[in-house]
């Protein structure tokens, strides 16, 4: 059935070229969809450590605000989220809201042509189904190995510590960046580039999702390019990234209550 769905939605994209072919000569919107996935996750890399953009602003003579925040990110028991809210905050201006301006104020398009859309996001509701049974049991698997629990959750609680409020607050803020991460990788680039590149869109937006998963453990890195495939493939299909949010968000927190569960919670 998987393989159907990939062919199907191979079929129709390569069809859809043949009747619209790209125009020939330079293509305002591919480039900035390029550029900006380049120059985006740069931007992550670098700026969404608040440490490393207070030292840049400090360099720029603004000392007051590079110490604030300084003093903001160092708060006590409260700097592991306030590093990590930092962090959703500059993934989602770089994932989300950057490329919603560039949709409206550039290319003068809907939203909805790059997956914000509801309609026909569950059609086919039992891949979801599909997809969980295949991975939560190799997350429970794998959460037993040192790579995995030193990793997550983000935001990993005290042993003395209650769940609520700092880590419910960890994942909504999770939940938040899933929504801006499938927006850019299989909204804005897959959606984005496929009038150029047709189902080839997909295999370009897997480059630099792999890519961003290094440093994590090798299984989640290496699995990184199927999950690209395949969500990439479920959002050219249904036209939007909502079930993409859901079945990476699902398979997300589960991470997160598995190593919680190794590290001795919740027993």
């Amino acid at each position: 059935m998987f393989k159907k769905i990939f062919i199907n939605t191979f079929h129709r994209e390569e069809e859809e070229l043949l009747l619209h072919p790209p125009e020939k000569g330079f293509d305002l919107k591919t480039f900035v969809i390029l550029f900006w996935a380049a120059l985006g996750l740069a931007i992550i890399k670098y700026y969404g450590d608040p440490l490393f953009f207070a030292n840049v602003i400090q360099g720029l003579g603004l000392t007051n605000l590079a110490d604030g925040i300084r003093e903001w990110t160092d708060s006590g028991n409260n700097s592991s989220l306030h590093h990590l809210a930092w962090w959703v905050g500059t993934l989602l201006l770089v994932y989300l809201f950057v490329p919603v301006l560039l949709i409206k104020l550039l290319f003068k398009e809907e939203l909805s042509n790059y997956g914000l859309k509801w309609k026909g996001a569950f059609k086919d509701w039992w891949l979801y189904v599909v997809m969980l049974v295949i991975m939560l049991p190799l997350v429970v698997y794998f959460s037993s190995t040192t790579s995995f629990q030193s990793r997550y959750p983000f935001y990993s609680p005290q042993s003395h510590e209650n769940l609520w409020p700092k880590f419910w607050i960890w994942e909504m803020m999770y939940f938040a960046q899933f929504i801006g991460l499938e927006f850019f990788f299989r909204g804005f680039m897959t959606l984005g580039l496929r009038k150029r590149f047709g189902f080839y869109s997909i295999f370009i937006m897997t480059i630099p999702y792999c890519m961003i998963h290094f440093g994590k453990p090798m299984p989640e890195t290496i699995g990184a390019i199927g999950a690209g495939l395949v969500l990439g493939t479920l959002s050219m299909k249904s036209r939007s990234i909502f079930m993409g949010v859901m079945i990476h968000y699902s398979v997300a927190i589960t991470m997160d209550l598995c190593a919680l569960w190794r590290k001795g919670f919740f027993h």
